[in-house]
């Protein structure tokens, strides 16, 4: 049942009004609130997986795992705030010889308020309702208001439901967390005056559309999202003669993961005309199967997709076919190859993510061509790099690093982990940012930088008293103590 507009209104009003409380509370609060939900979640994971898996058909295994990356992704969160540096305090003494005078001055970052959540279609645990969003805001003082995905609505009330009881049973204020749906309430959501920032998984059009009425707000807000991502991976001939089967059968696993409906999914992959890898790739894949997809609506594109890339005369199937019925049959991996010269002069149709089990081998015949074809990518989340010593990928590496949030030299990029370290954005599309929605400092996309100026004391937030009373890593007079 969707949320009417006064509902909407009733409760970002109570975010709102729970913001001061949120902000105040310490990190010991905030981080009792984080593991109090992971422990609810964990507790819930039988029937939380039985609802997903009936919603998104995305099974068992896969769901089960991804509630506890979920969980474990909050507990980090419970460790970030107590640590503390994720404030970034930073003091400056006052030096009164300085010419002119230089004042004491102190900074850390605040949070900016209520945030709005937009839940994924694809991580039904892990980017929606409990997900690193909510996980991130709520652990940097912010409460949140989330929108169900349309995709998994039973689930989305159900996973609320457990979250609501264990922040109020952690002692949370009214108002923290919130659950809306429905197509109106998405839109309403972004310009409600109480919103202060957002956090968007999905679509480019999408996406774009709530990012044009953030911006366009009498107050405009930021708008993170994580929109489209093709994933390049770049494979050197050196590569392919030394390990070539090994790196087919990783492709094939990785790009029909999940149906093909990871945002990390290698979508464009340049390998060395007439290396062989065509046909390795081929074998390896030929027992692979897709599935049913997430939704109606991205059932419906997969096969559209399909018959847009093959028509165009630069494309050949390599393996599978485009005439498929992915809403009877479930979608069927299905591999393309063209020329890196096509690809370099038709970037914008051949360059197009497409979400289901499927993936765009890109000839080279020359380390211009493939120079060329690199040049001419969009922003992604993730760029792949599979070569041998031998080789010299400095080139390669800087176009990679240009383009991409995530540079890998093994491996393969559906999988993201959730540390200190992790960067998950990159370049538009891929993102409307430059910060990353995974990992530790996620958080920082809900923060704001505040100084004082010759403040008494008292007045003084804990985290910069001269005293550390919290005892968290802070800069001080440019030295930074631990």
């Amino acid at each position: 049942m969707s949320t009417t507009l006064s509902e909407l209104a009733t409760i970002t009003a109570a975010a709102r009004a729970a913001a001061p409380r949120a902000a105040r509370a310490s990190g010991a609060e905030r981080s009792a609130w984080l593991t109090a939900m992971a422990d609810a979640l964990d507790a819930h994971t039988a029937e939380l997986v039985a609802i997903a898996d009936e919603e998104t058909h995305l099974g068992e295994v896969r769901l089960t795992g991804e509630v506890a990356r979920t969980t474990g992704q909050l507990r980090l969160f419970a460790s970030v705030v107590l640590e503390g540096s994720y404030l970034e305090a930073t003091i400056d003494h006052a030096v009164p010889s300085a010419v002119p005078p230089r004042p004491d001055l102190r900074r850390l970052l605040v949070p900016v308020g209520p945030v709005a959540v937009y839940s994924a279609s694809n991580f039904p645990f892990a980017f929606s309702v409990a997900g690193g969003d909510t996980a991130s805001a709520l652990a940097v003082g912010c409460p949140v208001v989330v929108k169900a995905h349309s995709g998994h609505p039973k689930l989305s009330v159900r996973t609320a439901e457990i979250v609501t009881e264990a922040l109020a049973a952690a002692g949370a204020p009214d108002g923290l967390f919130a659950l809306v749906s429905g197509r109106e309430v998405g839109s309403a959501l972004v310009t409600d005056p109480a919103i202060k920032a957002a956090g968007f998984t999905g679509s480019v059009s999408g996406g774009r559309a709530l990012f044009d009425l953030a911006s366009q707000r009498p107050d405009p807000i930021p708008f993170y999202g994580e929109l489209g991502s093709i994933n390049p991976v770049v494979i050197t001939a050196a590569a392919v003669a030394s390990r070539g089967s090994e790196l087919a059968a990783g492709l094939a696993t990785s790009f029909t993961n999940g149906a093909g409906q990871f945002c990390t999914k290698p979508g464009v992959v340049f390998v060395p005309e007439e290396s062989g890898f065509e046909g390795l790739l081929a074998e390896a894949a030929a027992e692979k199967t897709g599935g049913q997809l997430l939704t109606d609506r991205i059932t419906a594109a997969y096969p559209e997709s399909l018959s847009a890339l093959a028509s165009n005369s630069a494309v050949q199937v390599v393996l599978g076919s485009v005439e498929q019925n992915s809403a009877e049959n479930g979608a069927s991996p299905v591999v393309f190859a063209t020329t890196a010269v096509a690809a370099a002069s038709e970037p914008d149709r051949l360059y197009e993510e497409c979400f289901g089990p499927t993936t765009l081998l890109v000839r080279y015949s020359s380390e211009e061509e493939l120079v060329a074809a690199l040049k001419a990518l969009p922003g992604s989340l993730t760029g792949t790099i599979h070569a041998e010593s031998s080789d010299d990928t400095a080139e390669v590496l800087d176009l990679l690093s240009e383009r991409s949030g995530r540079v890998l030299f093994a491996g393969w990029p559906t999988g993201v982990a959730v540390t200190w370290s992790q960067q998950h954005g990159g370049p538009w599309p891929a993102t409307t940012s430059l910060h990353t929605s995974v990992g530790a400092t996620a958080g920082r996309r809900f923060l704001r930088p505040l100084a004082f100026q010759d403040a008494p004391e008292s007045a003084l937030p804990d985290a910069l008293k001269e005293s550390n009373p919290l005892g968290i890593p802070r800069r001080v007079d440019g030295q930074l103590q631990l």
